[in-house]
């Protein structure tokens, strides 16, 4: 599994381009802007971009939807709960004194429980809410994608609309504490973590 991240859009949130080093497909998740950068990432691995997958609706993890759809004509997927979100980005980064284009419509609704393939990789879809209503973590071999659910020593905001701080530490101890420790922990900002460290010496996951 080819696992590349990159801080893009002015927020600089990570996102990750995963490939299938057998049939060079791929996976974009929390493409926040930086469109030409994320496609010349693309080209340069030789991988063909087949889904784009938003971990949540912010317009700094979904800004470059509208720009990798009509590259690439992925299938953008997204939780329903944030879905939405996606129709009022301009709006959003607005609040910051930004820019953002509002999203296309996305192709696939991802509940807890689903899988997304990936060439040879299957992505487990985990519904992790707190940080906004239809957040979601991706897991796949020995690696999850947690958008802003979990940090390095941190969690993410709850007090934007929609979060809320005791469904944020549910969703970590139910859904991320429960995979195995060594598991490397991709997350929207900042540096990966794993989730044995964050068990052991995260500061807000023994809050509730």
């Amino acid at each position: 599994m080819i696992i590349r991240s990159m801080p893009v859009g002015p927020l600089q949130a990570n996102c990750f381009i995963v490939g299938c080093e057998q049939t060079r497909h791929a996976a974009v998740i929390d493409p926040g802007g930086d469109a030409d950068k994320i496609l010349l990432a693309l080209a340069g691995d030789k991988l063909i971009l087949k889904a784009i997958i938003n971990t949540h609706g912010h317009f700094d993890h979904v800004s470059a939807n509208k720009a990798l759809k009509q590259a690439s004509g992925a299938d953008l997927m997204i939780h329903p709960l944030d879905a939405p979100m996606l129709s009022q980005l301009a709006r959003g980064a607005a609040v910051w004194g930004l820019r953002s284009e509002d999203s296309p419509v996305p192709d696939r609704l991802l509940e807890d429980g689903d899988t997304v393939q990936v060439g040879n990789i299957e992505f487990k879809v985990l519904h992790t809410p707190g940080h906004t209503p239809g957040g979601i973590s991706l897991y796949a071999g020995e690696a999850v994608f947690v958008g802003d659910t979990l940090f390095a020593g941190s969690i993410g905001r709850t007090d934007f609309p929609g979060g809320d701080f005791n469904t944020l530490i549910r969703s970590i101890h139910t859904k991320l504490f429960t995979l195995p420790e060594d598991m490397v922990v991709y997350t929207g900002h900042m540096d990966a973590t794993t989730i044995g460290r964050e068990k052991k010496y995260n500061p807000f996951c023994g809050l509730q």
